[in-house]
C-alpha cells in the first residue's frame, strides 16, 4: 500500500537518482509530471497508463502526456530527481513530496517541507546556484537501482 500525506516522503529511497516510492516502485508517487505544467495541479496518474524510465515507474493522466514525459523526460520530469533542491543546496538528499512542488524556469521542483519551498521561491537562483554546486557529488553517492 502506498503512503499519502505528510509522511508521504519518509517512504521514498533514498538511495535512488530518482526519488521513488519504495513500495510501490512508482515516480513521485505516481503523481503525472506532466500534469504539473498542463494543468498547474498535482494530478494522480491512471495505473494503466505507465512509462518506465530512469528506474522508476511513472504514472500519467493520458496517453498523450504520457507521449510528451517520453519525448522530454528531463523537461517534465522533476529537477534534481525528486530530492528538495534546498536540501539538495545542503548536501542533502531528502526526498520532495509530490504534493508540494513549485515550477520555476520552467523546471518542476518538489520540497520536503512548505518552509523549503518558501526559501526557494524567495531567492530560486541563489538556491539553485548552491545545488547545482552540490548535486554531481550527490548523486555519485546514491545508489542506481
Amino acid at each position: 500500500m502506498s503512503p499519502a500525506g505528510p509522511y508521504a516522503g519518509a517512504w521514498a529511497a533514498v538511495t535512488e537518482r530518482v526519488v521513488v516510492n519504495r513500495h510501490s516502485g512508482l515516480a513521485i508517487d505516481g503523481f503525472d509530471p506532466v500534469a504539473y505544467f498542463t494543468d498547474a495541479e498535482a494530478m494522480r496518474g491512471e495505473p494503466d497508463i505507465e512509462a518506465s524510465r530512469a528506474g522508476a515507474v511513472w504514472r500519467f493522466r493520458n496517453a498523450a502526456n504520457r507521449a510528451v514525459f517520453l519525448a522530454h523526460p528531463d523537461i517534465y520530469g522533476p529537477r534534481f530527481g525528486g530530492y528538495d533542491p534546498v536540501d539538495v543546496a545542503q548536501g542533502k538528499a531528502v526526498a520532495g513530496r509530490a504534493q508540494l512542488w513549485l515550477i520555476s524556469g520552467e523546471r518542476l521542483y518538489l520540497f520536503s517541507r512548505e518552509d523549503n519551498r518558501n526559501a526557494f521561491a524567495a531567492d530560486p537562483e541563489e538556491v539553485l546556484k548552491r545545488a547545482s554546486a552540490k548535486w554531481p557529488a550527490l548523486v555519485e553517492s546514491l545508489s542506481n537501482y
